[in-house]
């Protein structure tokens, strides 16, 4: 499956760099699911990512990515290794 590192600015202004697959790429089943209900319309550019790093739910700003993103290949099971699922 695709993963993604990307650096983007922060609303504090900060920069944080991130290795994540985008939630509507990854593999039906495999991560935590929400607790229900719609999912909220996001801000221009903003979108929902898994932090393959941090095991965690987390935004993705777009809008402000600095240099490009680098996309690789991954093995999905990875992800379930890290959760300890």
């Amino acid at each position: 499956m695709k993963a993604y590192t990307g650096t983007f600015i922060k609303k504090s202004g900060e920069e944080r760099t991130m290795t994540f697959a985008k939630v509507d790429e990854l593999p039906k089943g495999l991560l935590p699911e929400g607790k229900g209900g719609k999912r909220a319309k996001l801000p221009e550019g903003m979108e929902l990512v898994w932090d393959i790093e941090n095991n965690y739910y987390r935004m993705f700003n777009f809008k402000t990515v600095v240099g490009k993103l680098e996309e690789f290949e991954i093995d999905s099971t990875t992800l379930t290794q890290k959760q300890g699922v």
